[in-house]
């Protein structure tokens, strides 16, 4: 069983690629979105046993999140129902060609950043359970969030499942300790929480923010990125977190909001060594070229998801196979629109076998 903690969201959209100045007053869209949930809601869309844990006040829009989230196939019977606090929101504009995606947070006082670690009942949510996830967003919530996401990473190692970590950072949040600077706080907050980490996740900017650990020959805001300097990278995090066996990074070139080259690296400690995903027929590494992006949020996510199904299952386990079967399941979600990836194992399985054509499947 699997296990994802952290806040899940309502998030609103305008239709399409239109502004909020075009949209508002007008309709909007409403879909559910957040990374420990997109995390789940991938791995019971691979067939994959998973709990989800989150606080949320009760009411009609709430059981309708829940009630989408159990329709997938995740268990949400932990779930912590507060009297007190509401469901956070985020407000999403999507770009396109040179205008980049923009993200309002609507957040402060939700039911989970209100909620300290005495409040669950994290017994039952770890009953069973073989694997942890977590994020570096829950901490950034609330100092409560914090706390509570710590308490349970650190029973979750005390209970023997593996703990995996995607440091996502935000730099829009982490505003709960005034005076402090935010990558600091990250910084404090997430190193403690890397010491219960079995797999650090992030993407090509986050050991950097959170971290202070920068690859050589990347700048990410120009989508220029040295691929083969997060190697060292990796190494330098397991370095000062011992307990960390593996590092994986996604790789993101931003050509346009619509024309990303995207892939990924694996360290494995045991092997000594980093593994690239894609490869060409030569084995050299080279990156899917997406150029007509649906949606880009919660790539990251579908990454994850996919890296914890491979490393549990038979078939690719092994690190090459499951870096590739990861940065597969990451590209297809880039044609999914919300937060959810609505994909198979099979179609992730076909893609990385190299069926890149998207032909019609007949």
């Amino acid at each position: 069983m699997f296990l994802g903690f952290g806040e899940i969201m309502a998030r609103i959209a305008p239709e399409g690629c239109r502004r909020w100045r075009q949209s508002l007053p007008g309709r909007v869209e409403v879909t559910w979105g957040g990374g420990e949930a997109n995390v789940c809601a991938s791995l019971a869309m691979f067939g994959q046993p998973v709990r989800y844990l989150t606080a949320l006040p009760r009411h009609p829009i709430s059981e309708s999140l829940v009630a989408s989230l159990r329709g997938l196939g995740v268990d949400t019977g932990s779930i912590l129902w507060r009297k007190a606090g509401r469901l956070g929101l985020y407000f999403v504009e999507a770009g396109a060609n040179q205008r980049g995606s923009t993200v309002v947070y609507d957040r402060s006082d939700s039911a989970i950043s209100l909620a300290g670690p005495e409040e669950y009942d994290f017994a039952a949510a770890l009953d069973g359970v073989h694997w942890l996830h977590v994020t570096g967003i829950t901490p950034s919530i609330s100092e409560n969030a914090y706390r509570a996401n710590l308490e349970l990473v650190r029973r979750a190692k005390q209970a023997g499942a593996t703990v995996s970590c995607d440091l996502n950072y935000r730099k829009k949040l982490w505003n709960w300790r005034p005076g402090m600077d935010k990558r600091a706080l990250a910084g404090q907050c997430m190193s403690e929480v890397l010491q219960h980490v079995d797999l650090v996740i992030g993407n090509e900017e986050d050991a950097a923010d959170v971290l202070g650990i920068h690859a050589a020959g990347t700048d990410v805001q120009r989508g220029q990125i040295n691929a083969a300097a997060y190697e060292q990278v990796a190494r330098e995090i397991v370095s000062r977190f011992p307990g960390i066996s593996r590092v994986a990074i996604t790789l993101r070139e931003s050509i346009s909001a619509d024309h990303n080259n995207w892939g990924g690296l694996l360290f494995d400690t045991a092997e000594d060594r980093s593994f690239l995903a894609p490869l060409d027929d030569g084995g050299a590494y080279r990156p899917y070229e997406i150029r007509d992006i649906v949606d880009r949020v919660g790539a990251g996510d579908s990454f994850a998801a996919g890296l914890l199904y491979a490393l549990n299952s038979e078939t690719y386990r092994e690190p090459s196979q499951a870096i590739a079967f990861a940065v597969a399941a990451s590209c297809l979600k880039h044609s999914v629109h919300g937060d959810f990836n609505y994909v198979t194992a099979a179609e992730v399985a076909h893609l990385a076998a190299g069926n890149a054509s998207g032909r019609v499947q007949r």
